[in-house]
């Protein structure tokens, strides 16, 4: 079961500082397998207070990981929690975790890993199969398929600037291009002559979607688009209609969704017995 991540103390304590604080051994030896049992003896006892071996396991796994596994990774990962131990003991004595700052992040930090746990237990016990994945993708595959759209827009403060602009490419045929670089306010097309990229067009706000839908290819609006961002000036170039993608290509996708739509489930449902003030 995955965990967050461990304080910052311990990477702290894993630095050079703590690495010089234990010896190394004069030379590297064959790390020899580690019998069964080890596994339930303390790393360390400090001040009567076993750590548990699991500690140790942890760290190596979310704090060490991509180092070389080694004798001194092992003693500076011991060393690390005694240190934690030593600390947070000394913290405990002089009463830091009464602070009600302290109190509270802890106490946030603990449900937030009960959480987890619960989510992921709730979703190994409601594992996505193949056939809900075969599903999902049926039902998608069969909504109506909307055609992608390769435009040009000039986006400016005014409307008057637009019907200026307008009139130069309909009257002095000035290329929409040129104008665009120049006058345009959005940066992430100016610089391309205010081409976008094939896109549906429901990834637009709905006034320029809706000026978009109306145009025929190789078209220009005539009365400047307003939207949130200023006023439009939207030529279409081109249109298509997508090809919908193998379920090998989206198979990843569909898992995502599916497990987050287990999260909401599990979420409502304690959310359903419970009472809320």
């Amino acid at each position: 079961m995955r965990v967050a991540r461990l304080p910052a103390l311990i990477l702290l304590a894993l630095a050079p500082l703590a690495q010089a604080q234990t010896p190394a051994p004069a030379a590297p030896a064959p790390k020899a397998a580690t019998p069964a049992a080890d596994a339930s003896k303390p790393l360390a006892v400090v001040n009567g207070t076993p750590i548990p071996a699991i500690y140790g396991q942890m760290v190596k796994s979310e704090m060490a990981a991509g180092q070389p596994d080694s004798p001194q990774l092992d003693a500076r990962i011991r060393e690390s929690l005694i240190n934690l131990e030593l600390l947070s003991r000394a913290a405990l004595d002089k009463g830091l975790d009464k602070d009600p700052t302290l109190a509270a992040a802890l106490d946030i930090r603990r449900k937030d890993q009960l959480a987890k746990a619960y989510l992921e237990d709730y979703i190994k016990s409601h594992p996505v199969t193949d056939a809900d994945i075969q599903a999902t993708y049926d039902k998608a595959k069969a909504q109506p398929m909307e055609p992608e759209y390769r435009a040009h827009h000039i986006l400016v403060k005014s409307e008057a600037e637009a019907k200026k602009l307008i009139a130069e490419i309909d009257k002095k045929k000035a290329k929409f291009e040129d104008l665009a670089k120049k006058y345009s306010q959005d940066p992430g097309s100016a610089k391309n002559g205010g081409a976008l990229d094939w896109s549906d067009r429901r990834a637009f706000v709905p006034e320029f979607s809706e000026a978009l839908a109306g145009l025929k290819k190789g078209g220009m609006t005539q009365t400047p688009v307003k939207t949130q961002f200023g006023y439009h000036i939207i030529r279409l170039d081109d249109t298509r209609m997508p090809t919908f993608p193998p379920l090998d290509a989206v198979r990843g996708d569909i898992v995502k969704q599916l497990q987050q739509e287990r999260v909401r489930d599990a979420i409502q449902a304690v959310r359903a017995g419970a009472k809320i003030e």
